[in-house]
Order: C-alpha cells, then sequence, then structure tokens
C-alpha cells in the first residue's frame, strides 16, 4: 500500500511577514532610514563646527585687498575657517530663490521625490511597474536622468538655480576676499571631510552602490 500524500504546509506568519516586506514603501525602508540618520548626524556635526556669526559680520576686519593674489589667498584662508558659514549661506540663498518661486521649487521636489522612491530607496526585489509595463533598474535609471536633464535644462528650474548659486558664490567670494584673516585661528590638522563635507563621502558611496545595481 503506498504513503499517503504529504500536503505542503504553510506558516501563515512567514507568510505575511514577507509579503509585508515586500509591500513596504520606500520611505519605511532600512536604506532610507540609514539615509536619514546619517543626514541628519553630518547636520549636527557641521553646525558643530560653525563659527560664531559675530566673527564674520565683523565689519572691523574688513580691508580691501591689495592685489588678486592677497584676495585668492584671504578666500582661501577664511573658506578654511568659515566654510560651515558659508555653506549655510549659500542654503539660504538657494532657498530663498526657490520659496519666491513655487512652481520650480514643486517641480524640484518633485524631481527629488521621483529619484528618491523609484531608484534610490526602492527595494531591489520590487520591480517598477507602469501601466502593466516592468521597468529593469537600467531603463528606470536611465528614464530619470532624462527627466532630471529635461526638468533642468529646458525648464526655469536650471536657471534659476543657477542663478541663486552664482549670487551665492558671488557674496562668499567677496566676503572672503575683503575679509582680514590674520585674526583667525586657522586648524591646518582638521580633517577636509568633517561635517557637512562627510556628507558628500557618504553620498558618494550611495551612489556607487546604487550604481552597481545596474
Amino acid at each position: 500500500m503506498s504513503a499517503p500524500a504529504t500536503l505542503p504546509i504553510t506558516n501563515p506568519q512567514t507568510t505575511s511577514s514577507a509579503a509585508a516586506s515586500q509591500s513596504q514603501p520606500p520611505i519605511a525602508t532600512p536604506a532610507f532610514r540609514a539615509f536619514v540618520s546619517r543626514f541628519t548626524s553630518s547636520i549636527r556635526s557641521g553646525f558643530s563646527q560653525r563659527r560664531p556669526w559675530y566673527e564674520l559680520l565683523d565689519r572691523s576686519s574688513l580691508s580691501r585687498p591689495d592685489s588678486l593674489t592677497d584676495a585668492y589667498s584671504r578666500i582661501r584662508k577664511n573658506f578654511t575657517y568659515f566654510r560651515v558659514n558659508y555653506v549655510t549661506l549659500l542654503t539660504v540663498v538657494l532657498a530663498l530663490s526657490l520659496l519666491t518661486h513655487p512652481f520650480s521649487l514643486l517641480v524640484l521636489l518633485s524631481l527629488l521625490g521621483a529619484w528618491a522612491f523609484l531608484y534610490l530607496f526602492r527595494s531591489s526585489d520590487q520591480p517598477l511597474v507602469i501601466a502593466g509595463r516592468t521597468f529593469s533598474d537600467a531603463e528606470t535609471l536611465i528614464g530619470l536622468v532624462v527627466l532630471t536633464v529635461v526638468v533642468v535644462f529646458v525648464s526655469s528650474v536650471g536657471s534659476l538655480l543657477i542663478s541663486a548659486l552664482l549670487i551665492g558664490f558671488a557674496i562668499v567670494c567677496a566676503h572672503g576676499a575683503f575679509r582680514v584673516p590674520e585674526d583667525l585661528f586657522l586648524d591646518d590638522q582638521e580633517p577636509a571631510n568633517a561635517g557637512f563635507l562627510s556628507f558628500l563621502g557618504g553620498a558618494q558611496a550611495a551612489a556607487s552602490a546604487a550604481a552597481a545595481r545596474v
């Protein structure tokens, strides 16, 4: 007599856990949480190295540079000392430019959201499906790059960002050229990738990991 057939047994808890992990939104993925944690810690570390604003705005330390070489030397030294303040100033100029142009701000936020939820923080085991068609990681990346080029170089967003950055850089260079750095304590042993710049290293590693997916 043949042995009775063995029926497969599934664990409902395991099945529901796997389904929940597959349907997990991108904003709740470990990669997104790690990104937010790294970003906030980098911001905190950067602001801890911020110089007092009264040193930046000290009118008694302003004088005209003697030459272009002197101006360049001042800019280099002042940027080393006030780099966090300068980055904050550039961010404020950029934010004010976007706030005065709500449409460009909405377009830029939509573009960043598309990159975040369609590629950067989307789980690798969840393919992108639009109108019944499945897109690979390479096709998604190419589509986002094309969309970014169109948005930045065809619409007014690109000109707005470039003009805001140029204004910010002009303010930074003007202050750096006229601020006398002799009374500043410059620590040459401080690592170059501290504070805000350390986040750039994390972003580069994330970009390398994203490129490996293609």
